[in-house]
């Protein structure tokens, strides 16, 4: 179909705006989680790291055992009851709040949930795209839904910022509830049946392949593909360094460089701008350098401006600028990247297996998110802030030479392989 028609799928749309929505509030709520527990909490480094591992850790849990009940279930009604779920989560955070019983391990039990739910989002959301747009408007929706994420990260840390400075972060954070709840029924208005894709007959290995063990029919599909092993290991390389940016970014700016929340807030919100340019570039990149070199070239770049952020230093100004200069760089190139490489691995695994798959790759990756953020938090203590960031940095330094296999690859597959 061409890119009109995807426009013109209604339901298509219901999801595009439940997602849009839901991101902007959830940009809301991860600036506030750790401004939270930093500035009204008082927590340290280490209790950061700790908060971030607990959000992740449940996620990956769930993942083990998710897959299959994803690729067997009612895709639609697991999305739903995941928003529903973090809506309550969230809200509990203002009630406790107004009460006066908020306290860290609320906002522990709280990230842990929302962390669960939403990473039982992102692995079905995955699964359940192909079947609702097909495979040959892949490209397209995953470009659409990701400049929707990056519009959401312009507009939900600046605001956030500016709401928490007005509002302090748990009246703010309720905004995300509403929007989550926004997403649940937009979810619900989806006209289209969720059924059990099925391109072919059903071959005996595929039977075998149904019956079998979610998480180890899915690693097996991800780690004995050679086109889908190269992007997986090299994610767990860049999970690892993402998990010391996600303890550490937040504390290395409000106490390590002296920004306000409003400053922050605005900061992080050029990584939308970033982001946005890299969802409308992703393609013309596989146009001009082939689909193989894009791929190890936009991670490549994505990484390697994350030495913008350890170089913050000196002058006020210099400092907004390397800040400003990794958000707009790193976050595009690497959303350039994440389209193509979401967009290959729902080609090139059956549909049948997606959810198995998605939920497989979630556990090898989001595991080390978790690990990253508590060594980062721990070693931010003992050598300095700046110091851990330059060490999880480095690390992810490797991760694009893990793709190097797929740099011959030309074009996107046609279909399973």
């Amino acid at each position: 179909m061409s890119d009109v028609s995807l426009w013109r799928h209604a339901d298509f749309l219901r999801l595009w705006a439940a997602q849009a929505i839901s991101a902007y509030g959830s940009r809301i709520t991860r600036t506030a989680l750790p401004i939270i527990a930093i500035a009204m909490l008082d927590q340290s480094e280490s209790i950061i790291g700790l908060l971030v591992t607990l959000q992740l850790a449940p996620g990956v849990i769930l993942a083990l055992f998710a897959g299959g009940f994803i690729d067997r279930g009612n895709k639609r009604r697991i999305l739903i009851a995941a928003d529903l779920i973090r809506a309550g989560a969230v809200a509990s955070l203002t009630v406790s709040w107004a009460i006066g019983l908020l306290s860290v391990a609320q906002l522990i039990v709280v990230g842990a949930v929302v962390g669960a739910c939403s990473a039982l989002f992102a692995i079905t959301d995955n699964a359940y795209l192909p079947a609702l747009i097909g495979k040959a408007q892949l490209a397209e929706g995953n470009a659409k839904i990701e400049a929707t994420e990056a519009i959401a990260e312009i507009t939900g840390p600046a605001s956030a910022g500016v709401l928490i400075a007005a509002l302090g972060a748990p009246l703010t954070v309720a905004i995300d509830a509403a929007t989550y709840l926004w997403s649940a029924f937009m979810l619900h208005q989806i006209k289209t049946r969720d059924v059990a894709p099925v391109d072919e007959a059903p071959t005996a290995s595929m039977a075998a392949s149904m019956r079998g063990s979610g998480l180890r029919v899915g690693m097996r599909a991800v780690f004995r593909h050679p086109i889908v092993r190269p992007i997986v290991i090299s994610h767990m390389v860049w999970s690892l360094s993402g998990g010391f940016f996600m303890a550490l970014y937040t504390p290395f700016c409000l106490r390590v460089l002296d920004l306000d929340t409003a400053t922050f807030g605005v900061v992080i919100a050029m990584g939308g701008i970033g982001s946005l340019g890299g969802a409308l570039l992703s393609r013309v990149f596989v146009r001009v350098f082939g689909l193989g070199r894009t791929l190890v070239m936009t991670s490549a770049l994505s990484l390697l401006c994350a030495l913008f952020i350890p170089l913050a230093d000196g002058p006020f100004v210099a400092i907004i600028a390397f800040l400003i200069a990794h958000q707009l760089l790193s976050d595009g190139f690497s959303v350039a990247f994440v389209i193509q490489a979401v967009t290959l691995r729902q080609t090139v695994l059956r549909k049948e297996i997606l959810g198995r798959a998605n939920a497989a790759i979630h556990v090898v990756t989001a595991s080390l998110l978790p690990i990253g953020a508590l060594i980062g938090g721990f070693l931010a203590e003992a050598v300095g802030t700046r110091n851990a960031v330059w060490v999880g940095v480095l690390i992810g330094l490797a991760a694009p030479l893990l793709l190097l296999p797929l740099w011959k690859v030309k074009e996107m597959p046609s279909g399973p392989s």
